[in-house]
């Protein structure tokens, strides 16, 4: 495509240039970006309402905040990362004083998911611009709404040079694929993941992958149950179930699990109402074809909560799923979706080498007082992050790097992390 290589050369020689490594330049340019965005709040949450069906109040909560403290954030610390840091010398060489220059990579594609499709396009450019480099936006196809306002603002803040939106189908991510990046960004399925890597591999072209898995969730028999049923339903039914961190299945301690349902029955009913059909905030299934994926799950009798969809609406109730093991084939796959099946143990231990055998999880989430099981699973299990007594919140947290490790992702962001991934470390020894 035509329109993608000239795109990419025009930012190229705009990046040799050497305006986007000036540091005011860049604070300038986050400026504007929060400028834009507090002109396009509005046309923001309708686009989400549109796109998604999310609430005002969800779709503020879950992206346009954490996009404006990402903002926030590195404006006041942008000048000291940018710093040339100062390291210990090894003492083989007693007259050397060793340097850290952080400088930009150059022109960078931000290929965007459609689940939190403003926050996972604007936040990685926040690091990207931070960092001084060029960015291509590339948003979902799927939110179609979102994805027009996301290339309003930024064309009417930036010049296309300097930060560009390229709308479009699968040809148009191919095509953008097919150029020589310096630096590629994506958030998505692990199985696109795989090929945005091989794209990538063609030109050696460094690339972090924020992808997603089957994330547990375990509840022991110490745990704070009323506590562990608000955090539970608040981290997996959020956007219906569509995050990539969100908890996949239930593991919960034979002695608690009848109480924890019950726990979790009634915050369902408290958070979203006696009928969360006729809810008009509840989020949709993004489209038919995730909706009847979603609903192979709904088969059979196996609903201890909720169950009910209605595919006019593109809509599925919080569902809780009894009655399911390794094997069954809500298990064999990301769930994404508003569908939590449990399984009940006795024994922990078993079904942690479950999870060590399977692809390691992007969050994992666990509830329990019990200090030595908290270490024994930190230290047995590997995973991308999480929260102990809490679910999703190690995420909007500045100080913690966010990614993945192995299937569930490469790479971490999120505050400094943001400026890091998009920046080369540049080693200077001087004698």
């Amino acid at each position: 495509m035509e329109q993608a290589k000239q795109l990419v050369a025009s930012q190229r020689a705009f990046f040799y240039t050497g305006q986007t490594k000036n540091i005011e330049y860049r604070i300038r340019a986050l400026q504007q970006l929060r400028q834009g965005i507090e002109k396009y709040q509005q046309r923001i949450l309708d686009a989400l309402r549109a796109d998604l069906n999310k609430s005002e109040a969800e779709a503020y909560s879950s992206e346009i905040r954490i996009v404006l403290g990402e903002l926030d954030f590195a404006l006041d610390h942008l000048k000291d990362w940018a710093e040339p840091r100062v390291v210990p010398t090894s003492s083989l060489i007693p007259d050397g004083v060793s340097t850290i220059y952080s400088e930009p990579y150059g022109v960078a594609l931000i290929i965007a998911p459609w689940n939190y499709p403003f926050q996972l396009a604007f936040g990685p450019l926040i690091g990207a611009i931070a960092a001084g480099n060029c960015a291509i936006i590339k948003p979902s196809e799927l939110t179609p709404s979102v994805s027009r306002l996301t290339h309003d603002l930024v064309e009417e803040i930036f010049p296309m040079e300097y930060v560009a939106v390229m709308e479009g189908e699968v040809e148009t991510s191919t095509a953008l694929l097919n150029e020589k990046f310096d630096y590629i960004f994506f958030t998505g399925s692990t199985g696109v993941g795989r090929i945005v890597m091989k794209a990538a591999a063609e030109h050696l072209t460094p690339v972090t992958l924020e992808l997603g898995g089957k994330s547990p969730v375990i509840v022991h028999k110490d745990a704070d149950l009323q506590l562990a049923a608000q955090r539970i339903v608040r981290g997996k039914f959020l956007n219906a179930g569509q995050t990539c961190v969100a908890p996949d299945y239930l593991l919960v301690h034979q002695d608690v699990h009848d109480k924890l349902l019950e726990l979790i029955a009634t915050e369902i009913k408290d958070k979203f109402g006696e009928d969360v059909i006729r809810n008009t905030d509840f989020p949709h299934i993004v489209n038919a074809r995730n909706f009847d994926r979603l609903s192979v799950f709904l088969n059979g009798d196996r609903a201890l909560i909720g169950g009910r969809s209605d595919r006019d609406q593109l809509l599925i109730e919080p569902t809780v799923l009894g009655n399911v093991d390794w094997n069954s084939p809500v298990m064999q796959e990301e769930i994404f979706g508003p569908i939590l099946p449990v399984m009940i143990y006795n024994d922990l231990n078993p079904l942690l080498d479950e999870i060590v055998r399977r692809p390691k999880p992007l969050g994992l989430y666990l509830f329990t007082e019990d200090e030595e099981l908290q270490n024994q699973i930190l230290e047995q299990v590997s995973f991308g992050g999480g929260c102990i007594n809490d679910t999703l919140s190690h995420m909007t947290s500045h100080f913690l790097p966010f990614g993945g490790v192995g299937e569930s992702g490469m790479g971490a962001y999120h505050g400094q992390k943001s400026f890091d991934v998009f920046s080369h470390h540049k080693s200077i020894l001087k004698r």
